[in-house]
């Protein structure tokens, strides 16, 4: 008896080229990916796929296939702070005008109309997970279980009061009603985010810990910034903050650390033996004069190294591709090499390390049957990417996040065709600029 025909796939993609990043380095051309129930079912040759069938065939001529993008460390609400205190040194930025703005503007409706702007332009970016480390995380949360995407919500602690928590103990409070609240949630994971090592202490770092350890959960931080915050530190407890983190039980796979962009040989051994992450924010830390964080150091060493736009008030965008083509230049110019960090490379940190960094490689951050059907689609047919020799180099050299044409997450399209599906993008505009209007009077 002949074996019976599958049924139809839900959704059939059939693009010029399709980049699984896994194997690294393969671009597929002749080849579709289907999806059902949500997930990536097969990834063939067009016409096995075609013989098939699906309820939605798409074909996408002059396009690329791609996981979706992972921004791997942010603040997303503010957003709503973009542009109001650029070009300054870090802790002048932060001590004389992001926390006065803090304490003063950021409530439950500053967090949610923040993230919502935030989630629309990173959909609109090729962005299907982001991580998001910011007060109100249950308003954060129930603003991406909204949106469709994708996301790792931290619960920022530090030893001060912070907008929507008493102090410490109280935010890891509400940070375990968040846990339970979303455990069983198939897009959203908690972690803990210690704000950084020289604003919170051991005591707390050690509660964190365990707590951590206890829920599986992940660890965002920022950590080695700049060379004041090493510097300091040093001077103050003869130790570096990498090293106190070390000593404290922090490091590990569990161990996002941000920025790095201060690392010696004693920092290098300590993340490689610990198989932590490193999470490279470029143009933030271009912007601030934090320095240089030596990626092709990193990488050649084995460390996981994923790549995150920080916060709009410091970027001053959450363009992730444009934040991809910047790691792959600087890298270049950091390492004095033209091969270091190479465009596939690049579009790996933006995928699969991302992936890997927040524990959720296991079903996102590739195209692979089984994996979550996180995609995006990039017009490759304009003419600045004429005429195109390797569509990777292409996407990353060449391409802006405009050639964004659509975005799936689990399945689900988000962007289509250019536009927002599930958000009123005029809205959030409008919304923006009236929180814009309120700050600017004071």
């Amino acid at each position: 008896m002949p074996k019976p025909m599958p049924a139809p796939f839900d959704l059939l993609l059939l693009p010029t080229w399709l980049v699984p990043v896994e194997p690294a380095g393969v671009v597929l051309k002749g080849h579709g990916l289907g999806v059902s129930n949500g997930r990536i079912e097969a990834i063939a040759p067009r016409e096995d796929l075609l013989r098939r069938g699906a309820v939605d065939v798409r074909e996408l001529p002059g396009c690329m296939l791609t996981p979706g993008l992972i921004n791997a460390h942010g603040h997303a609400a503010m957003t709503l702070f973009r542009g109001m205190a650029d070009d300054l040194p870090l802790m002048t930025w932060l001590k004389q005008h992001i926390w006065p703005a803090e304490a003063k503007w950021v409530d439950e409706q500053f967090v949610l109309d923040g993230t919502e702007l935030a989630i629309a332009e990173q959909l609109k970016s090729g962005i299907t997970t982001f991580s998001d480390m910011y007060f109100f995380p249950k308003i954060a949360s129930e603003a991406v279980h909204e949106a469709g995407i994708r996301a790792q919500i931290c619960i920022t602690l530090l030893d001060t009061p912070i907008p929507g928590a008493l102090d410490t103990a109280d935010a890891i409070r509400r940070g375990l009603e968040l846990f339970d609240d979303l455990k069983h949630h198939p897009r959203m994971k908690v972690a803990f985010g210690p704000h950084a090592p020289y604003s919170i202490s051991d005591d707390k770092l050690e509660t964190i810990l365990m707590l951590a350890e206890e829920l599986d959960a992940g660890i965002q931080m920022h950590v080695h910034e700049a060379a004041a915050e090493v510097r300091q530190a040093v001077e103050r407890t003869g130790e570096r903050p990498l090293a106190r983190l070390s000593r404290l039980g922090l490091l590990g796979p569990r161990l996002q650390a941000v920025h790095m962009t201060q690392i010696d040989e004693s920092d290098l051994s300590l993340l490689v033996e610990s198989n932590s992450s490193v999470i490279h924010c470029p143009e933030s830390n271009l912007k601030l004069a934090s320095g240089f964080c030596p990626v092709e150091r990193l990488l050649q060493a084995g460390v996981n190294v994923a790549i995150g736009t920080d916060g709009a008030a410091s970027n001053n965008d959450l363009d992730l591709l444009g934040e991809t083509r910047t790691a792959a230049l600087l890298a270049k110019g950091v390492a004095g090499s033209a091969t270091a960090l190479d465009a596939h490379a690049a579009l790996r940190m933006a995928t699969l390390n991302g992936a890997r960094a927040l524990g959720i490689d296991d079903c996102t951050g590739t195209l692979e049957p089984g994996k979550y059907a996180d995609m995006v689609v990039f017009d490759l047919d304009g003419l600045a990417q004429q005429p195109i020799y390797d569509p990777v180099s292409q996407l990353i050299y060449a391409t802006g996040r405009d050639a964004v044409r659509d975005v799936w997450v689990a399945g689900r399209p988000l962007v289509s065709d250019r536009a927002l599906v599930r958000m009123d993008e005029d809205k959030l505009i409008a919304t923006a600029n009236a929180w814009a209007d309120r700050i600017s009077r004071g």
